[in-house]
């Protein structure tokens, strides 16, 4: 029988907490380290259609890519969105455990993940020294325009009401391309010294894009994703690390529920244009 304890040991292995930022909270929520854990829901998001989803299939942990509290709170009651998430865990006896920016920066971490689900082949971190670090920086196995790539990367990401937006010429050629998991704006000066052709991360905002493009004629082209749908392919990552470890011991459960927070999207109608 596999514990709480033993998927921890496993977990903190390949995503070490040491590699989280400074700021972040990794690690343990809530949960027994005695109590056992043969069956594992991983996801991005520990909300409440998650803990549904849990004790649907009779899990009896769930992995996060996001903390449940990220900042620091004196009280989780019932009455609050964060402590009803806690309440019910506890009720439910469900383990949850939480790897955000340990998984961001470990090797391979969640943007290896994201690179492979797009097709790109990766080299090095955007930012980091050694093999560890934020973001990765790889190569196309073949150039092809930042229309086709962006369509590529809209076909192989979890659909969102959202879509994927990108800023450039559509008929650039791209052949380098760093991606960043999650909200990567703060990494756009990285990409631009890379000297990649194409840039791919979430939460780009309007600003922060034009004054990108507009700093040099060579920055990157830019593609836009749902933060959710960024990060989701570190689902599959991690459960593949729990496999490794524990073979047929652990069974683990992706959970494939659209966590992204948007529900519609709506365009002018053709016919009342001007």
């Amino acid at each position: 029988m596999s514990t709480v304890h033993d998927v921890v040991v496993a977990l903190e292995a390949a995503y070490p907490p040491e590699l989280a930022e400074p700021w972040d909270a990794v690690g343990l929520v809530c949960g027994d380290l005695a109590e056992p854990a043969d069956k594992v829901l991983l996801c991005v998001d520990p909300v409440e259609s998650i803990v549904d989803e849990a004790v649907a299939v009779g899990a009896q942990m769930i992995i996060a890519h996001h903390p449940l509290l990220l900042r620091g709170v004196h009280g989780v009651p019932a009455s609050t969105p964060k402590g009803s998430v806690v309440h019910r865990l506890i009720r439910a006896g469900v383990a949850l455990y939480c790897a955000h920016t340990s998984a961001d920066s470990a090797n391979p971490g969640v943007s290896d993940a994201l690179a492979a689900a797009i097709g790109v082949v990766v080299r090095r971190p955007l930012s980091g020294e050694g093999p560890t670090g934020l973001g990765r920086i790889g190569d196309l196995p073949e150039p092809m325009t930042l229309a086709e790539f962006t369509q590529q990367v809209a076909d192989r990401l979890p659909e969102t009401v959202g879509g994927i937006r990108a800023a450039g010429d559509p008929k650039r050629l791209i052949r380098t391309v760093a991606v960043c998991g999650g909200a990567g704006d703060s990494l756009l000066g990285e990409a631009a010294a890379a000297h990649v052709d194409a840039y791919v991360t979430a939460d780009l905002r309007h600003h922060v894009t034009g004054e990108h493009l507009d700093s040099a004629v060579s920055a990157p082209a830019l593609i836009d994703v749902s933060h959710w749908a960024s990060e989701w392919p570190w689902c599959e990552q991690a459960a593949g690390v729990l496999r490794a470890a524990f073979g047929g011991n652990v069974e683990t459960h992706v959970s494939t529920r659209r966590t992204d927070p948007w529900t519609l999207r709506a365009a002018r109608d053709q016919e009342d244009q001007p």
